[in-house]
């Protein structure tokens, strides 16, 4: 089953069990991904819906901090439920230990001694998370590693 079939059937049970925040964010994505195709006029395939549901995380994540600067503790949480309905469409999320071993092997690949090196590592390394890991949190481990 395909991820945008997969977010219909959802779509269909979370109407039926009245769970307006499930559907909510379901709906979301689902036009995000009409949008694009739209837009495009192409079928988009898992992948592409992948990265659209991860562009949502990373916003929604971002988002959050600024609810947090604002003391909006009621739309912090409603972001996080948000974001963990989201997270069930993408592949299953990389441990803290899994992504350091990931970059530590990138680093070694591509020879980085500097923190000049950041784009060849960062390179290395996106196309292997792809929607299993959030970007910004990649970029703080690799500038750890490389000073």
């Amino acid at each position: 089953m395909s991820i945008k079939e997969k977010l219909m059937d959802d779509l269909k049970t979370s109407m039926k069990a009245k769970d307006k925040l499930r559907k909510d964010v379901i709906t979301m994505v689902r036009a995000s991904v009409k949008q694009k195709e739209v837009d495009e006029r192409v079928e988009l395939t898992d992948d592409d819906v992948i990265e659209i549901i991860s562009k949502q995380v990373k916003q929604k994540r971002d988002v959050i901090d600024e609810f947090k600067k604002g003391n909006r503790q009621d739309l912090v949480e409603l972001t996080e439920k948000e974001i963990e309905i989201l997270l069930e469409y993408l592949p299953e999320q990389l441990t803290e230990d899994e992504l350091e071993e990931i970059v530590k092997t990138a680093i070694e690949e591509v020879k980085a001694e500097t923190i000049k090196d950041m784009g060849k590592v960062m390179g290395n390394i996106l196309p292997k998370i792809k929607g299993k890991a959030d970007g910004s949190s990649v970029n703080k481990l690799v500038r750890q590693y490389l000073k």
